[in-house]
Order: structure tokens, then C-alpha cells, then sequence
């Protein structure tokens, strides 16, 4: 936490409360669309496809006198690549300084392997440990009590709930009771402040959503964004030129598209995102380059907010 975030006052004097509480689950359990359910706008970038979110990404929520901030972890799984290394360890380190570590399971797949060795780990973490099963209207009810049991025999959870995130189901009630979890203490934000991630950053993974949709798997994990020019305009908007880094230049002709057909839909749904994030018209000009080794290039890791591990 920056000191300029740090003596920040707020919610109701003495009795303000703050905390973190870290969202950490295996890829797609629904990580990324609960917290932008938590906080009530989009904070994380939200994708079918698994391991969408790579960095820490933090949304600020206020409930009552309590301000919640949320960090939306990347999935943990069994890390193969560089990449992967680094996203499995900032997992681990949102776990870490939390004051309270939310494990969200998807009901479908209950206590499968990933989920195995997640609560192994789980154990030695010291913080408040909240078990949230996500995605409860696509199970019958009786296997959802059997799931939190079997969840609770293993690991002595503070809390669970059930709950949709992708319907708000029960998301209410959870954020109540975090927030009465939440330390004594000043805000750490403005209360009118929903993320610390700066906007470029923000607009970076939009544009980031914007391919996965587009691409499903023509494009694997294989592309990264980067906001390399924001520019205030003197008619209040914004002119942005974004960088696609992609690692061939097979992948290049398929973010481009024929005639730049792909390439202009992904800028143009973008666009419209990014304009309603900042709440001012954007200009976005995106250009694709190819760097065949941008997965294994330290300052790659530091745009997305990641430690390059050795």
C-alpha cells in the first residue's frame, strides 16, 4: 500500500472500518465477475476463458462505515510457463497480507484437484478464511450442503456462503458480513474511488477482454496490451493509442483480420468501454507488433504488474 493511500479518513470517524479481503480459486471460478458484483462496476476484465486476469486487481467497495477492498487474484493451477510462475505467486502474495482470504469454488466441480491443493496451502495462511461457493443455481440444493460440508471437514472456514455471481445471488449478504470483519481503522481510498488501478492500466485490459472475445481460442494466451499514450484532448476527451504485443506473425494476421475487419471491431467494442469506464469520450488507435518473446521480457511482467521470476 502507497503512503499517499494510507491516512486517507473516512466512514463515519471512530467507527470506519478497512480491511482487505483477497479472492483466490482455481481458473474460472467466477473470481473477476464477483468482485465487479462486489463493487458494483466493472474492475476486472471477465472471460470464458481461464486465466484472464494476471495481476492483483483491486476494486473498493463501501458497506456501512466499512470500506472493503477486494483483490481479484489470478486462478491458481499448476504452473508450466514464466508467466504462469509469476501469476500463481501474486496469487499467493494477495493471500498473504489479506485480513480475510475468500475461497470461491465453482458448485459444478465441488473439490476437484486444483481445489486439492489450493486448501493444502490455505491451511498456513493466517487471515480470516471465508469459503463462497459461486455459481449455486446450476446445482441441486442438497449438493450444496454436502460441498460446504465437505469443504468444512477439511479446513475450519470463519464463514461460508452460497451464492451467483453472475446472478447477485446472496452477494449482498457476503459483502455485509466482510464488512463486519473488516479491522477498525481510516479508509485507505476516497470514497468515491472503485479501483487503484490507474486508467491506462484499466483501458489496457479492456482492450485485453476485447481479444478474448473476439479471438475464443484462435488467439491462446499468446497477446498483451499496453496503453502506450493517453492524452487529454482540449474538447474533454481522451486520445489513447494502445500497443498489442503478440509472439508471431501468424498471430498478427489474426488480430488484424481481413482488411482489418477484427482489428477495428475489437478497437470499436473497446472504445465504448473504456469511454464508459472514464466517463469521457475515448479516441483509440491500436497497433499490433509482433515480439516473440514478450512472455520472457522483465519489463513485459512489470506493465502487468507482476514480478518476473527468475
Amino acid at each position: 500500500m502507497s503512503e499517499d493511500h494510507k491516512h486517507i479518513a473516512g466512514g463515519g470517524g471512530q467507527a470506519a472500518r478497512c480491511g482487505f479481503v483477497a479472492l483466490i480459486g482455481a481458473p474460472n471460478a467466477g473470481k473477476s465477475t464477483l468482485i465487479n458484483q462486489l463493487v458494483g462496476a466493472k474492475v476486472s476484465i471477465v472471460s470464458r476463458k481461464a486465466q484472464t486476469t494476471r495481476a492483483q486487481v483491486r476494486g473498493i467497495a463501501i458497506e456501512g462505515d466499512a470500506q472493503i477492498i477486494f483483490v481479484d487474484t489470478p486462478g491458481i493451477f499448476a504452473p508450466r510457463r514464466r508467466l504462469d510462475r509469476a501469476m500463481v505467486t501474486s496469487a499467493w502474495g494477495g493471500a498473504g497480507d489479506a485480513d480475510a482470504v475468500a475461497l470461491l469454488v465453482d458448485a459444478r466441480k465441488g473439490l476437484d484437484e486444483d481445489v486439492e491443493a489450493i486448501l493444502a496451502r490455505l491451511a498456513d495462511v493466517r487471515a480470516a478464511k471465508i469459503l463462497v461457493i459461486n455459481k449455486i443455481d446450476t446445482v441441486e440444493p442438497p449438493k450444496l450442503l454436502d460441498i460446504a460440508a465437505q469443504f468444512n471437514d477439511r479446513l475450519a472456514f470463519d464463514h461460508t456462503f452460497m451464492i451467483s455471481a453472475l446472478r447477485g445471488y446472496g452477494v449482498e449478504t457476503m459483502r455485509r458480513q466482510l464488512a463486519a470483519l473488516m479491522p477498525p481503522g481510516p479508509w485507505h481510498y476516497p470514497e468515491d474511488q472503485i479501483s487503484d488501478a490507474p486508467m491506462r492500466s484499466l483501458a489496457a485490459e479492456i482492450t485485453r477482454e476485447k481479444i478474448f472475445e473476439r479471438l475464443h481460442d484462435e488467439l491462446p494466451y499468446q497477446s498483451t496490451v499496453e496503453t502506450d499514450i493517453w492524452t487529454e484532448m482540449p474538447d474533454g476527451s481522451v486520445r489513447i493509442e494502445q500497443t498489442i504485443f503478440v509472439m508471431r506473425d501468424g498471430h498478427k494476421k489474426i488480430v488484424l483480420g481481413e482488411g482489418g475487419r477484427t482489428i477495428k471491431a475489437i478497437g470499436t467494442a473497446a472504445r465504448k468501454e473504456i469511454s464508459e469506464a472514464i466517463e469521457q469520450k475515448a479516441h483509440l488507435f491500436l497497433f499490433v507488433k509482433v515480439r516473440e518473446n514478450w512472455a520472457d521480457d522483465p519489463e513485459r511482467y512489470r506493465e502487468m504488474g507482476l514480478d518476473f521470476p527468475k
